[in-house]
């Protein structure tokens, strides 16, 4: 069998499309290629997994800065044409999309050659690729109830977000987090972090709340700033104190997890999904930068089962560390979030994609 998997991105695409090929690998499919886009975060983490990929001159449609658009038709012009190529040379059984716009050349070409096609969608609320190519997909994984509201229902599988192995069992990795994190033993520890980059909003939302974190002394955080902020915050007041470590980038985002007592975090579809399979008690702080305000509806979908505390991009600096410290001495409130984010989990998420990927090439 021959699988191409395109889209990627960002980390909660390329994550997810990366856990997906390695369940296939373990499946005895051995001829597996991702298709990305030029100078995105897959032509770096792709091959680092051991897979081959190949990169698409593609970008977004800019809805804000519409002349930045000027090149957009050529490029989709040149990434149909090398997915043309791409697809006759490899002769895939099928092909997987991840979402982004990366998949949208591959997998149109791939359709009007009827090859199976299968989407995976992580967010509550789909992107326009993939509502464009799902009218000709043979089937779509998603990760939300509901999502009848947008695709056909008899091509709807819900099958979660594929997540990294090493979060499957994080509980007995606690004394050696704290270690790893230079951390205190008996003192309760918030995870504070946005994403690979950082969050300008909740950096600023920490910072805004210096003095009532400098009076915690039950209360330990690790807050990772993002690299391109690390320079503004590493010599700062805040990040002086002893109960605050501050840092770029967390490498072992397990141990974090494992560690972590309350998470404050963007809802990515990538994070909720992690969330939900460590059961980690969050406030939420979905980014307003994303198309469709997605990350709103994906918070919302916690929220909406008793999973999750949501605090708006606007109301951070007020409102995100004091709903955190709340949290964190409210053993009752925790133990309800962690029971509903644990019943929404779907552990077995990256068998039951490759499940129906099998199935539709059988066929």
């Amino acid at each position: 069998m021959r699988i191409i998997i395109s889209g990627g991105g960002t980390g909660g695409h390329v994550y997810p499309a990366i856990a997906i090929a390695n369940k296939l690998r373990d499946s005895g499919v051995e001829d597996i290629m991702f298709v990305g886009a030029r100078g995105k975060l897959e032509m770096e983490k792709v091959p680092l997994n051991g897979f081959p990929i190949e990169g698409l001159w593609i970008s977004g449609f800019h809805r804000q800065r519409k002349w930045r658009n000027f090149s957009f038709p050529f490029k989709l012009i040149f990434s149909l044409i090398k997915a043309r190529k791409i697809i006759d040379k490899f002769k895939p059984d099928a092909v997987i999309g991840v979402g982004g716009y990366a998949s949208g050349p591959l997998l149109k070409v791939a359709q009007g050659k009827n090859i199976p096609t299968l989407i995976q969608e992580q967010n509550s609320y789909p992107g326009v690729t993939n509502k464009l190519l799902a009218k000709k997909a043979s089937k779509i994984c998603v990760a939300y109830n509901n999502m009848d509201r947008f695709f056909d229902p008899h091509k709807l599988v819900i099958t979660g977000n594929p997540v990294r192995k090493d979060l499957m069992h994080i509980d007995d990795l606690r004394s050696q987090a704290t270690n790893y994190f230079d951390l205190v033993h008996n003192k309760k520890t918030i995870l504070i972090f946005g994403g690979s980059l950082g969050a300008k909003s909740i950096n600023a939302a920490v910072e805004h709340q210096q003095a009532l974190i400098g009076s915690l002394d039950d209360v330990q955080i690790i807050w990772q700033v993002g690299k391109i902020y690390i320079d503004q915050y590493v010599d700062s007041d805040i990040a002086q104190l002893s109960h605050v470590k501050v840092m770029p980038f967390i490498d072992r985002i397990d141990l974090a997890y494992s560690v972590a007592d309350v998470v404050v975090c963007r809802a990515g579809a990538l994070t909720i999904s992690e969330l939900c399979i460590t059961g980690r008690p969050c406030v939420l702080v979905p980014s307003p930068n994303v198309a469709e305000d997605h990350q709103t509806m994906n918070a919302n979908a916690l929220v909406d089962e008793g999973a999750a505390y949501l605090v708006t991009d606007n109301a951070a600096k007020s409102e995100m560390i004091p709903k955190a410290i709340e949290l964190i001495h409210d053993k009752d409130s925790q133990e309800r979030l962690r029971s509903n984010l644990q019943r929404m989990a779907k552990p077995e998420s990256s068998e039951m994609i490759v499940e129906e990927i099998l199935k539709l090439i059988k066929k």
